[in-house]
């Protein structure tokens, strides 16, 4: 029996067909220089094309190679924990990255000297990629300040989910069973001895992304009402301010109604004012109403995912 430690990395897959041989055989380069046993486990997050059929073929002559199907498309974080969950008895380090080289493979003997040296986790942080959009550069700043001035607990900014985490965090880790993960904050959450590596982010090899506008935004809602009961706290002191600033302006108009002795016109500026303190009421009731929403779903106890069909052993 061997004496080797035992490492697992976990990718998480949604139509990236085209990706996995490049993925597969990445990693066995890099793996196998180093003095340890590994698993390589792909879960497929109900992809549409024949990633999984691939795997499949691929994994009956790699016994290195493994794969868990999930029943449907349950999101990344949720396939990114399913993975984590099926390796954890096996492994005494796990490693998660996607799953379009675009966290470099050549970064982990460097992820895992850390963990030798005494870390427990060892995370990214993706330094800035001059290649993406002036758009998406700004909204991820706007994310981690707000994530900062929201939550108690603080966030780097260009934190990946490409990370190493020592058996016991792991542990801990897959004892979670929130209905929305936000993987980066939990494992920010957690503590234990953490260190960060820079790394510059490669170009996805094949494919698009699958982060669009719309997801990208319910992740940041997501993140932010994960970890933060803050927003309710703005609701509450805005409605304060306003409730204020509307008796203010209330005895002004009693003041200038009795000194002139007329009705102040004006059904335009009253019609904009009823509009607005509307809005404003949506947007508390709505900020409520998220939060209300997960308490509701976590309510269920549904699982975070389903496995249809593995070949991990």
């Amino acid at each position: 029996m061997s004496n080797l430690k035992k490492i697992s990395i976990v990718i998480p897959s949604f139509n990236e067909e085209t990706n996995i041989d490049v993925m597969v055989n990445t990693l066995h380069e890099v793996m196998r220089k180093l003095p340890y046993e590994y698993r390589l486990v792909f879960v497929d997050d109900g992809s549409s094309d024949n990633s999984l059929k691939k795997l499949e073929i691929l994994s009956k002559d790699d016994s290195r190679l493994f794969f868990a199907a999930l029943s449907r498309n349950f999101g990344h974080q949720n396939a990114l924990k399913a993975g984590v969950d099926l390796v954890k008895d096996y492994s005494d380090a796990v490693i998660t990255m996607d799953g379009d080289l675009q966290h470099p493979p050549v970064l982990i003997p460097e992820l895992i000297k850390k963990w030798e040296e005494g870390y427990d986790v060892v995370y990214t942080i993706r330094d800035e990629d001059k290649a993406l959009s002036y758009f998406k550069k700004k909204t991820s700043k706007c994310f981690y300040t707000i994530m900062n001035k929201l939550s108690e607990v603080e966030f780097e900014p260009g934190t990946a989910d490409f990370r190493l985490m020592d058996k016991k965090v792991v542990a801990v880790f897959s004892d979670f069973s929130e209905n929305e993960l936000f993987i980066r904050g939990i494992i920010s959450w957690i503590g234990f001895n953490q260190y960060a590596i820079n790394y510059k982010p490669q170009t996805r090899f094949s494919g698009k992304s699958k982060y669009t506008i719309g997801k990208m935004v319910r992740f940041a809602l997501q993140g932010i009402t994960s970890f933060s009961t803050r927003p309710l706290h703005i609701a509450i002191f805005l409605g304060i301010g306003l409730t204020m600033l509307a008796f203010l302006f209330f005895m002004i108009y009693v003041i200038y109604s009795i000194y002139f002795g007329h009705v102040i016109s004006g059904w335009a500026s009253l019609l904009s004012t009823v509009v607005f303190f509307g809005g404003l009421n949506l947007i508390v009731l709505g900020i409520i109403g998220i939060y209300i929403g997960k308490l509701f779903m976590q309510s269920k106890g549904r699982p975070n995912y389903l496995i249809k069909e593995t070949n991990f052993k």
